[in-house]
């Protein structure tokens, strides 16, 4: 380490064990953390000095990773409260929390600034829930940039910071949120990963992804092609930072929807060609969505031949049989659908839209002809669901039989419109952030109309299991994928999932 002073410390906190319980050991993902190093280009590229340190990747708990940031000296350290799915940013607070209770402890004075989706969702509980000098309203560049020009011990000063909240006092101060970075200027602004920063040897993708290559999880990269989602639907958080989501100044209509120009993409690529990266996630929210944009951006990979394992994000009524050709070429191998739930009036309710001009069933079998594998993604406990909704959506998973599923409840994620009905109508929330990991012992999600959380929950987890435990399932990943990928998901059966509210 240099003897001059690091400017800024980006930190991705650790909370593995406490949200995945015993599947942290072997089978949820390590994954970069996107944001950090978005966020670490663009004030490198603004001059300044900057490093990453990655918790999790590290395995640090909250002593070591207090320590660890002490000792970069920083003028200003930022956590980036992000997650390996689009809702995982709350339930990271539980390491935040963890690691700026032992900072404070031990080593008071270092200068903290929170950003991410829950920080920009609920600025003013996050400043006062822990013990962090600033909170960040939105993407955070332009905020951070400006707190690094500025004394940032000069109450004046800091009221001229874009997107900031902050004490004056025992008095919570907020600023105008900064606007988010065109999209003319993502290129300059968000000038990709900072990927010499980050331990890449130390990132395994899941599971069900390595399948598809000889069940190698190491090593993996993720990145975005674009940020936010033009999508309104009422249970996801995702557009908190790229919008005005936040809880006290809400405009769900100004969510922002924005793409790099396929030429930098492709040199994204090429970096993690160059460093043997096989396994990539494209963490967009909705990759397969402006066809200009993600068919070039595989029409570039082909030509470059590159052999990638690639998952990337859908929803059934963007996918159509012309892009699965190109798409298969490329080196998509999966693709994630977004189908949450088996019943038209349910999704109906939650703005996810009907699908009548889509037959789900159909589609599926198009896609996985092409040699393509399917993750379902279904969702129980939404509002109108009840134990026969639910039921139907476990029953069109069975019938779909995909490559693999994903089974969530029912969370207010902050940032979402969910979250703000559950204010409103005053519905029980998790007492702790931990409570909105769907793995956790914790785990806490929303009552319905009909059902409290707790059967909810209950289904949920009975319904993991009988989608994986059939003798269908286990044929038709054998033929697929082999023996060993079989035996991989028995022994993913025998983590049983110790849940609080179910303990009676």
């Amino acid at each position: 380490m240099s003897n001059k002073q690091l400017d800024v410390l980006f930190i991705h906190p650790n909370a593995s064990k406490k949200i995945y319980q015993d599947l942290s050991k072997d089978f949820s993902a390590i994954e970069p953390p996107i944001w950090a190093a978005l966020l670490a280009n663009h004030v490198r590229h603004a001059g300044y000095e900057v490093k990453i340190l990655d918790c999790e990747a590290e395995r640090l708990g909250p002593a070591e990773s207090a320590s660890r940031l002490n000792d970069f000296n920083a003028r200003l350290n930022v956590l980036v409260v992000y997650g390996q799915q689009p809702s995982a940013s709350t339930q990271n607070m539980e390491g935040v929390s963890d690691l700026l209770n032992e900072l404070r402890d031990k080593f008071d004075g270092n200068k903290v600034l929170l950003v991410g989706l829950h920080p920009s969702a609920v600025s003013r509980q996050a400043l006062k829930a822990v013990k962090t000098d600033f909170v960040c309203q939105g993407e955070g560049p332009y905020t951070i940039t400006k707190l690094l020009e500025i004394n940032m011990g000069d109450k004046e000063a800091l009221a001229d910071v874009p997107g900031l909240w902050y004490w004056d006092d025992d008095k919570v101060k907020a600023n105008k949120p900064a606007p988010i970075v065109p999209q003319k200027e993502l290129a300059t602004q968000l000038p990709g990963m900072a990927w010499d920063l980050l331990p890449m040897d130390k990132y395994r993708t899941s599971n069900w992804h390595a399948m598809s290559n000889g069940g190698i999880q190491t090593p993996f990269a993720s990145l975005y092609t674009s940020l936010g989602c033009p999508f309104q639907c009422s249970f996801c958080c995702i557009n908190a930072p790229f919008g005005n989501n936040n809880v006290e100044n809400w405009d769900y209509q100004r969510n922002k929807f924005r793409f790099w120009d396929t030429d930098f993409i492709i040199e994204e690529f090429e970096s993690i060609h160059k460093m043997g990266i096989k396994n990539i996630k494209i963490a967009d929210e909705m990759f397969v969505l402006n066809k200009n944009h993600f068919m070039t951006v595989c029409e570039k990979i082909i030509e470059r031949g590159y052999d990638f394992n690639i998952w990337a994000y859908a929803r059934i009524d963007t996918v159509k049989e012309e892009y699965l050709a190109t798409l298969k070429s490329a080196g998509v191998n999966w693709l994630a659908l977004g189908i949450e739930s088996g019943n038209t009036a349910v999704r109906k309710d939650v703005v996810k839209g009907k699908f009548t001009e889509v037959n789900i069933r159909d589609l599926v079998k198009k896609i996985q002809d092409a040699g393509i594998n399917v993750i379902g993604n279904y969702i129980f406990g939404l509002p109108e669901d009840n134990l026969e909704t639910m039921e139907e959506t476990l029953q069109l998973a069975i019938d779909l039989n995909c490559e693999f599923a994903n089974f969530y409840c029912t969370m207010a994620y902050p940032g979402s419109k969910l979250y703000l009905d559950a204010l409103q109508h005053d519905w029980e929330l998790p007492d702790n952030y931990v409570g909105y990991s769907q793995h956790s012992y914790e785990c806490k999600p929303l009552p319905t109309k009909h059902l409290p959380a707790k059967e909810v929950l209950r289904f949920r987890d009975t319904a993991f299991n009988r989608y994986y435990d059939r003798p269908e399932y286990f044929e038709m990943v054998t033929e697929k994928f082999g023996t060993a990928t079989a035996d991989n998901i028995k022994k993913m059966l025998t983590h049983k999932l110790k849940r609080k509210l179910l303990e009676t």
